[in-house]
């Protein structure tokens, strides 16, 4: 499995760059993962918008769907400019937003599937177990499994303790970590580096990935922080990061 990160920042991309977004491979089926702001635009470095193959939403933030909308309009012109790249494209999502969850139909382009958490479902070569995370609207983490291994991305939530029971052994963990040590984002839903590193070393993950990074202080003290915590391997997110789990 081969994971490209599109974009990673909290609630809104800096200059050139994308907020949530990741792509995911594996057997030539493509998988993105959240469609942040700027992510269509990011995503056409690594492959063409004809090559996704299933969408994935956690929830209905613009941070986590802003690009969604591009896509919808892509997706309205493939039939009629590039015929011959058209097929259908899933899109799974929760309706516990269910106003969020009816904008994905926007004139039939693609096709919205409800998930419902701790009930995996196939898409391609992954299987997927959403997991209920705690974060101010509905919202969904993932583990994610292919024959390849397994990663689990926490979307936006603060720190609980079924996370790291829903990630035991992941080969990669993709945390978010709004803010730093001794920072509380609780109220917000949103994690800080010690918090994700805690999750990370709880569920013996062979490897932590910093995202959702804010736009204040320096990232490198997110990764020492985590370092401090958790035992294994940490990075930073970045654009254009490549993870493979073989």
């Amino acid at each position: 499995m081969q994971i490209t990160i599109i974009g990673f920042w909290h609630a809104f991309p800096e200059a050139g760059e994308a907020a949530s977004g990741y792509l995911l491979e594996e057997e030539g089926f493509q998988l993105l993962l959240d469609c942040g702001s700027g992510v269509v635009s990011q995503l056409q470095h690594y492959t063409e918008l004809s090559g996704i193959d299933a969408v994935l939403l956690s929830h209905y933030h613009q941070d986590h769907v802003g690009d969604f909308g591009a896509f919808q309009y892509y997706r309205l012109l493939e039939p009629i400019l590039w015929p011959e790249k058209h097929h259908q494209v899933p899109v799974y999502a929760h309706r516990q937003d269910e106003e969020g969850f009816q904008r994905l139909f926007y004139k039939e382009v693609v096709q919205p599937t409800e998930y419902r958490a701790e009930d995996p479902f196939v898409a391609g070569p992954f299987t997927i177990t959403p997991v209920a995370v705690k974060h101010a609207v509905p919202c969904f983490g993932f583990r994610i499994e292919t024959a390849s291994g397994s990663l689990f991305f926490t979307a936006d939530t603060s720190y609980i303790p079924e996370i790291a029971q829903a990630a035991a052994g992941v080969d990669i963990l993709i945390a978010e970590s709004s803010f730093y040590a001794g920072q509380d984002g609780s109220f917000a839903g949103h994690m800080n580096s010690e918090e994700a590193a805690k999750l990370a070393e709880k569920a013996e993950a062979g490897k932590l990935i910093l995202t959702h990074l804010p736009h204040f202080g320096e990232h490198i003290q997110l990764k020492k922080e985590a370092e401090n915590i958790f035992s294994g391997p940490v990075e930073l997110a970045a654009t254009g990061l490549k993870l493979t789990i073989e």
